[in-house]
């Protein structure tokens, strides 16, 4: 049976790459951090970094390694359980609790990604008579986790406070029981904000609750890292937040839902994703603990990062480059050609700056880009020297 397959597979993965669509795993030798080491021409070398989402740069922090070392002697490895049967230790729950002091939420839960996360809270929370109101933009997780649950689901054009009203009458008219808006916090392949203190207006007009995925800004979005609704001053008005450590709290792995306390405990009871997976390894919890130490002793990282950020955005739009407006440390270079995009990427590299073009599907036709993500590991001098490598590949591009 699986020559028949095999052919088929084959045959699709051809149309993929005849397209420009295959994406190739780039084989780094060295810890995540600013500048790691790639192999080109079966060579390895050094490349500058920017495409990691280790946007406070503390991949590789020494406190945050000494924590997780520590932690290994203390809690171990792993946890071979899931949460309820013998896998939550106290190390959990601490960070559970900072979490939520921190966010600004009644309690929090966490997951083993923020994939999962978002993948267990529709189906628990929301039924048949319930719907979902969601932004045309929200991340893959949002999107599979909707299709999860069986409330009826409505989509409104990306940060179109028009459109979503249209849909929150519609949902009433439906007479659905709940209602729940969710959006990103940053959308991650244009680096924009949701607009999160208008879609509070509407959610209190139209009875509705409000859920962020805030992974792209936990952690320096905010004068605290707090994250967008802190950005726009509704901490208290967001009814969840999801997120991920795996980002700028530290670039591990590992998810969060936090919540009003009765929606926590409700996940603790019937979210198949934390049900049925193995507890987060006491070693990430443990270090995303020492990761919230230093982000609430100071805020050098976040300006580090913004001052990096304004640097290569103005520079770069003064180099004649299309940028998408905003000051979020994703700053998408638009190119609009896939092939072309592809190819300044390898240019960038052969350069050592290393990038990341994205194409369709996972942008629109006509719209590809490079997506440049900023950290606060990156010097003056290394964004400097990326935006003169971005002059110097579209010039080799042009001749």
């Amino acid at each position: 049976m699986f020559d028949t397959v095999r052919d088929d597979l084959r045959a699709t993965l051809d149309e993929i790459r005849a397209a420009g669509l295959h994406k190739p795993e780039r084989v780094i030798g060295t810890p995540q951090s600013a500048t790691v080491e790639v192999t080109r021409g079966g060579r390895p070398g050094e490349v500058l970094n920017f495409c990691a989402n280790n946007y406070l740069g503390l991949a590789d922090h020494p406190e945050v390694i000494a924590a997780a070392h520590e932690a290994l002697d203390r809690w171990g490895y792993g946890m071979a359980s899931v949460r309820f049967i013998c896998g939550t230790q106290e190390v959990h729950k601490e960070l559970e609790a900072r979490l939520s002091a921190f966010l600004g939420q009644e309690d929090t839960i966490l997951y083993s990604s923020c994939f999962d996360a978002n993948g267990g809270v529709f189906e628990t929370l929301l039924g048949a008579e319930d719907a979902v109101i969601s932004d045309a933009l929200n991340h893959a997780s949002i999107i599979d986790g909707i299709r999860l649950s069986k409330a009826r689901r409505f989509r409104y054009a990306n940060r179109d406070l028009a459109d979503l009203e249209t849909q929150l009458k519609e949902a009433n008219a439906g007479g659905a029981r709940r209602k729940l808006i969710v959006t990103d916090g940053v959308f991650s392949m244009d680096g924009y904000v949701a607009p999160l203190a208008e879609i509070c207006d509407l959610a209190d007009r139209y009875d509705a609750m409000v859920m962020v995925d805030d992974s792209h800004a936990v952690g320096f979005v905010g004068a605290g890292g707090r994250g967008t609704p802190e950005l726009h001053g509704v901490m208290d008005r967001v009814d969840i937040i999801t997120g991920t450590l795996g980002k700028a709290l530290g670039g591990a792995s590992g998810g969060y839902v936090a919540a009003r306390a009765e929606i926590v405990a409700l996940l603790r009871q019937r979210s198949r994703p934390y049900l049925f997976s193995n507890t987060l390894a006491p070693v990430i919890a443990a270090a995303s603990l020492k990761v919230l130490d230093l982000l609430e002793s100071a805020d050098d990282l976040r300006v580090r990062l913004a001052e990096n950020t304004a640097l290569f955005r103005s520079r770069m739009t003064e180099a004649g480059f299309d940028i998408l407006p905003g000051d979020h440390a994703i700053a998408p270079v638009m190119i609009g050609d896939a092939s072309e995009a592809g190819r300044m990427a390898e240019l960038l590299l052969e350069r050592g700056v290393y990038v990341i073009g994205f194409s369709y599907p996972v942008v629109p036709q006509g719209k590809a880009r490079i997506r440049v993500q900023l950290s606060a590991a990156h010097s003056t001098e290394d964004v400097n020297r990326a935006v003169d490598a971005f002059i110097a590949a579209r010039a080799e591009l042009a001749g």
